[in-house]
């Protein structure tokens, strides 16, 4: 059996810094952990130890690919529908194309690597919470109003994730990070 593992850009610390004091005042749900806020570009269920290597060098590749952008949060939705809301995320405005562009090729990567990605389709988002199907309309109206600056997005980081058990968070851990073309 092979490792969890994901491809993600990470928002700088300020942002995220600003996420958690947003959200900190809205009791309500189980944030997620401001040093877990991520974008996920591509998730790899099984990653053999064998594969690990290649699979580190062909995402540095691809990201060398890529030139540095700007990115920023903007908008909010859930998964699957607003009345049974699994997933709170906000969204991406400026860099979502870049984002799209940077995920094919991280997937692109796994698939070189013999790594096969999950086939959901990409939705550049950063998940918030996790409300278990409830309906969110409130919450998105509330996610809505959050405001934070554009930042650039210059590395991709190939993550490492534990699960811990049923009602614990998993844990993260960074394996990689690859620098995008300057």
């Amino acid at each position: 059996m092979g490792t969890r593992m994901f491809v993600a850009v990470y928002p700088p610390e300020d942002v995220r810094a600003q996420l958690a004091e947003f959200l900190a005042v809205r009791p309500g749900l189980r944030w997620t952990d401001p040093e877990q806020m991520h974008l996920t570009l591509a998730f790899f269920a099984s990653v053999p130890d064998r594969s690990l290597d290649r699979l580190a060098d062909h995402l540095a590749d691809a990201a060398r690919s890529v030139p540095a952008f700007l990115c920023g949060l903007h908008g909010a939705g859930a998964f699957p529908h607003p009345d049974s809301a699994a997933v709170l995320w906000l969204g991406v405005e400026d860099g979502a194309a870049e984002l799209s562009r940077l995920a094919r090729k991280a997937r692109a990567a796994g698939n070189r690597a013999g790594v096969v990605p999950d086939g959901k389709a990409f939705h550049p988002h950063l998940t918030l919470a996790r409300p278990g199907h409830t309906n969110a309309t409130r919450w998105i109206r509330v996610l809505e109003t959050f405001s934070a600056p554009l930042w650039t997005v210059d590395e991709v980081h190939l993550v490492e994730s534990t699960l811990q058990g049923h009602g614990h968070r998993p844990r993260h851990r960074t394996v990689m990070t690859a620098p995008l073309a300057p």
